[in-house]
């Protein structure tokens, strides 16, 4: 019989052994076992193929694939374990033992495998196949691991090697190819077996010790170096340089010099800086054109401080501080608080909306909240303490813990989003774009705006951190594969410590739809200061004079002309980009001054035909009668007379161009009828309207366009949406690409209806077609780019014909609104089309529609299935 005091001892030594164990399996220590296996490299596998294959097709960045399949007996004791499920850790050792082996360097050396499936395992008798598929983008000079490869990246060749792991060294190796598709090769070692078409084949190679030297095009080694990577950065500056001096001239040429102040008048001086500093405290209330200025101004400093500065310096903190200084400074300089208008625009009762008291107690909610944000975010980085200190190995300048870091990106980004929305609401509210109950409300309850607003942008700052968060989680878990895992305390400080400035420069970088909202406001400004002038009724505009044009000029640029840039490959042309797409709409309007359908009329012949309502209604019903006339003529030569003499139609249709002729001695009447005249005018009785109409009409056209787009940029398949997933802003990306597609065509709608009459064409798909050919023109430029850098033009077909398609429907739509009296005439819109371009008209113009839509959908169709590529 067995003591009390020995049962005890076993049961201890047992309890004692389960927690050893358990800790064992806890601490990675039986994990021993595998890392032996791969040791020994003496794995008795057979590789059957080791393929490498450039893929070349003109693209900025070339594709590498590799295609690995290796056969493992079931003699291997982790043999099994292959077959495992793939989050189990027998399966992910196995694999990791299989596959990599003891690899030298950080997990970061797989920074450019992608793999859009795990390996295909298969069981076949006494073997397990396995099949490994990895591919990769050179992109950048270095080190780039891609199975059993490795690539070394320089200026002037790409030397190919291959390295299996330590586990395949003493395999069985039935073939290795490289396939160089067109790619010359200065050194090739070992001699191969075979070579045909570029392909290198060694047929059971009795050394694993393979290099070959890839000599790619001029084009792909110009792309890697950093005078690349420099001309793209200037590229960016020089798109601010030109987009601030436009909006500068644009700014100073559409609104007259405003009156000095009491103060000046006095004899005292006042300088930008006074101005500035001023306004900043609140005292200095300067109008629309002054805020422009600033903006032009500020902008530009605010790329060149993310691009230049915050680049170069390496301490987060510094880089931080920065930031919340820009921000706090672009919302304090914004003043949103404040709102002039021209005295004659001023409507009773705006006194008290502007008074001082309201204005200060709106400035001090947006200034204390605001200050504090700074406040807290500079309290991070000079009290670490408050928040958490990192681990004892960080440097002797102390940093705050991981809640410190990320409340200081918060408050980073916090700060810009709202100096964007600080200056969007000053502009569209000085330019009269947003409804008067919302500044109502502001005025009257700015504290509780405020609040809202704030905890909005917190939201969206948020939102923000999670997708940059979430997306640099897959990519530690892509380059640590198999054995996956998350960033270590280090790397989290480092994501942490990069994301103000990645985060500012993702938001600032579509800082553009500012420019475009002020631009669109002083155009407005100008429109409102006319009419508030009482101009005389038969003072008549086709459309905006020099000053005007030159703010719907740089408005198409901004709102529309950015979106084809990309497609050149690089940043590096943005801003020859910004001027051609100026100039070339200045190219269409001097076409269109002669060959546009109210060119030849003088100002009477304008003032009597669209002077008054009355003049501009009898237009219409003389057109009206004109339409009737000709469908009575095409029903007679149809057979179908309905007793109404040929003679007395013929001398109707006569009498309508007597009648046109009678208005002025300068007239259309020679080569255009009453309906060609009345469509040119458009549906409203100012330029303005026609665009605020037009674009009213474009942005709802263009949204199954901007959802094709966004779809075929996104998510067109398993492999883009896998890139949409691992990039920082592929998530933000998807609404912010809808987002400035949509402000593209409806800026694109707004140019159409504001020079509607000055276009060239009879016919409204005409003009229509004219813009578009405006928004083209510099595509040529960029076709010659392409072919000399040996790019692909991308998506650039594609946006011109969606933009021709848009701006069609559009035009249609217009003509449609130009006769909206008629409406109750006919049964359906279709039925009212179908009178105003008659039967034959009509079925040319749904059949140049139609071809439109077939077109673009089949383009988009083919780049839809296309593989796609990282970028």
């Amino acid at each position: 019989m067995i003591p009390q005091f020995q049962i005890v001892r076993w049961r201890l030594l047992s309890l004692l052994l389960l927690v050893t164990g358990w800790w064992a399996l806890s601490s990675g220590v039986v994990d021993a076992a595998p890392r032996d296996a791969c040791q020994t490299g003496r794995l008795a596998a057979r590789v059957e193929a080791a393929d490498l294959d450039f893929q070349y097709r003109g693209r900025t960045f070339t594709q590498v694939q590799s295609d690995m399949t290796v056969k493992v007996p079931n003699t291997w004791p982790y043999a099994r374990d292959l077959t495992l499920g793939e989050e189990s850790t027998e399966y992910q050792d196995a694999m990791r033992c299989l596959l990599r082996g003891n690899e030298d360097g950080p997990p970061s050396a797989r920074h450019a495998e992608w793999r859009f499936h795990n390996p295909v395992i298969t069981a076949q008798n006494d073997w397990i196949r396995v099949k490994y598929q990895a591919f990769a983008w050179i992109e950048r000079t270095g080190n780039i691991r891609i199975g059993p490869w490795e690539i070394v990246v320089d200026d002037q060749a790409w030397r190919v090697m291959l390295k299996p792991p330590d586990t395949l060294k003493g395999a069985d190796w039935k073939g290795v190819k490289v396939k160089r598709r067109g790619l010359d090769a200065s050194l090739i070692l070992p001699a191969p077996s075979s070579v045909k078409d570029g392909e290198l084949v060694w047929a059971e190679p009795r050394t694993l010790d393979i290099h070959v030297d890839v000599d790619p095009p001029w084009q792909r080694n110009f792309t890697l170096t950093n005078v690349w990577l420099l001309l793209s950065r200037v590229g960016v500056v020089s798109w601010w340089v030109c987009a601030s001096l436009v909006m500068a001239l644009a700014a100073f040429r559409a609104l007259p010099r405003r009156p000095p102040p009491a103060a000046e008048e006095s004899g005292r001086t006042s300088t930008f800086s006074r101005r500035l500093v001023g306004g900043i405290g609140g005292g200095f209330n300067e109008g629309p054109k002054q805020a422009v200025l600033y903006w032009a101004v500020l902008s530009a400093a605010v790329v060149l401080t993310l691009l230049l500065p915050m680049q170069a310096i390496k301490s987060p903190s510094w880089r931080a501080l920065i930031g919340i200084a820009a921000g706090l400074a672009l919302v304090l300089v914004a003043r949103p608080w404040c709102h002039t208008e021209p005295p004659s625009a001023q409507k009773p009762g705006a006194e008290q909306r502007i008074a001082p008291e309201g204005q200060r107690r709106r400035a001090r909610a947006v200034k204390v909240t605001a200050s504090g944000v700074a406040t807290l975010g500079a309290l991070v980085v000079v009290a670490p303490h408050l928040f958490g200190q990192g681990p004892a190995s960080t440097p002797a300048a102390q940093r705050p813990g991981h809640f410190g870091l990320a409340l200081l990106g918060l408050a980073t980004l916090w700060l810009g989003l709202a100096a964007m929305t600080a200056w969007a609401w000053r502009f569209a509210r000085e330019g009269g774009l947003v409804r008067e109950s919302w500044t109502e409300r502001w005025d009257s309850a700015s504290t509780r705006w405020v609040a809202v607003v704030s905890a909005l942008l917190a939201v969206i700052a948020a939102v923000i951190l999670g997708c940059f968060w979430l997306a640099k989680l897959r990519y530690w878990k892509r380059v640590t594969w198999p054995r996956e895992r998350t960033g270590t305390p280090d790397e989290v400080r480092g994501f942490l410590d990069d994301f103000p400035l990645q985060s500012l420069t993702w938001v600032y970088a579509y800082s553009w739809v500012l420019a475009g909202i002020a631009l669109v406001a002083l155009l407005r400004i100008g429109v409102k200061k006319q009419r508030a002038e009482g101009d005389r009724p038969e003072e008549i505009s086709l459309g905006p004079e020099e000053s005007g044009f030159l703010l719907t000029a740089a408005i198409f640029a901004f709102l529309v002309g950015l979106r084809q840039v990309p497609f050149a490959g690089s940043t590096a042309l943005y801003g020859l980009w910004f001027l051609l797409i100026i100039l070339s709409l200045y190219a269409v309007r001097a076409v269109g001054r002669r060959c546009s359908v109210l060119s030849p009329a003088d100002e009477q012949f304008l003032s009597r035909t669209f002077g008054t309502p009355e003049r501009l209604h009898e237009l219409l019903k003389r057109a009206h009668e004109y339409r009737n006339c000709h469908h009575q003529i095409y029903l007679m030569e149809h057979g179908r007379a309905n007793g109404i003499p040929r003679d007395e139609l013929e001398e109707d249709l006569r009498e309508q161009g007597r009648w046109l002729s009678a208005r002025g001695p300068k007239h259309p009447a020679e080569h255009y009828s009453v309906v060609d005249v009345a469509l040119a005018w458009g549906p409203e009785p100012h330029w303005w309207d026609n665009a605020r109409h037009a674009a009213k009409l474009a942005f709802f056209f263009g949204i199954p366009a901007s959802i094709a787009l966004v779809w075929l940029t996104s998510l067109p398949d398993y492999r883009r949406w896998l890139f949409t997933l691992h990039d920082s802003t592929g998530l933000l990306e998807i609404v912010a690409k809808f987002c400035a597609w949509q402000i593209a065509w409806a800026g694109a709608g707004m140019v159409l209806g504001a020079l509607w009459r000055v276009l060239p064409g009879r016919h409204s798909p005409v003009r229509a077609l004219s813009l578009t050919v405006a928004y083209a023109l510099p595509v040529s430029a960029g076709a010659l780019l392409s072919r000399i850098t040996d790019t692909e033009l991308g998506y650039a077909l594609l946006h011109v014909l969606f933009m021709l398609t848009v701006l069609t429907l559009t035009s249609l739509w217009l003509d449609m609104s130009t006769f909206r009296e008629e409406r109750q005439f006919w049964p359906t819109r279709f039925a009212l089309l179908l009178s105003i371009y008659q039967v034959r008209g009509i079925a040319t113009q749904i059949a140049y529609v139609l071809a439109q839509v077939a077109t673009a959908a089949t383009i988009w169709h083919e780049l839809a299935s296309k593989v796609t590529t990282p970028r």
